[in-house]
C-alpha cells in the first residue's frame, strides 16, 4: 500500500472516530478480572452493570463493597422505584443508582466525580467489581 493511500485511510478513520466522540449512547465494553465481568461505560463517564440478583441484595453488596474500599455512604434516597446511594471518599463524590429490572435482575449505575468536573471511571468500575465480589460471597 502506498504511503498516500495509508494516509487517506488514517484520515478517514480519524474523521469517523471524531464524529463518534460526542455520542453519549455509544457504550464501550471492557472486561473485569479474568474477563468474567462485562462492565459497560459511556463516554460521559457513567459505568453500568446488570446483576442477576434482587435490588435488596445488590444494595447490601454495594454497601459492603463501599465499606471494604473505605468509602463512606453519605445518604440514600428512593426515586420512582430506583434507589440512589451517595458516597464520598477523598475528593470524589460517588452516586450509585440501583434500578430493578425484574424481581431477580437489578441494573447498577455508578458515577464517580473527581473534583466535580472530571469523571473517575476506574473507581466506578472497581465499585461494580467489588459489588460483584460481595454478591459472590453471599
Amino acid at each position: 500500500m502506498s504511503p498516500a493511500r495509508a494516509l487517506v485511510r488514517l484520515a478517514a478513520a480519524l474523521a469517523a472516530a471524531a464524529g463518534l466522540a460526542g455520542c453519549e449512547s455509544l457504550a464501550i465494553t471492557s472486561f473485569g478480572v479474568g474477563a468474567s465481568t462485562a462492565v459497560s461505560h459511556t463516554i460521559g463517564g457513567i459505568t453500568y452493570k446488570t446483576f442477576t440478583a434482587p435490588q435488596a441484595r445488590v444494595k447490601a453488596a454495594s454497601i459492603a463493597a463501599l465499606g471494604r474500599m473505605g468509602i463512606k455512604v453519605a445518604g440514600r434516597e428512593k426515586s420512582q422505584g430506583s434507589e440512589v446511594l451517595r458516597a464520598s471518599a477523598s475528593d470524589r463524590e460517588i452516586e450509585i443508582t440501583l434500578e430493578p429490572i425484574s424481581a431477580n435482575a437489578t441494573r447498577m449505575r455508578v458515577l464517580a466525580r473527581n473534583g466535580g468536573l472530571f469523571y473517575d471511571s476506574a473507581t466506578a468500575t472497581e465499585i461494580i467489581l467489588q459489588t460483584e465480589r460481595s454478591l459472590g460471597d453471599a
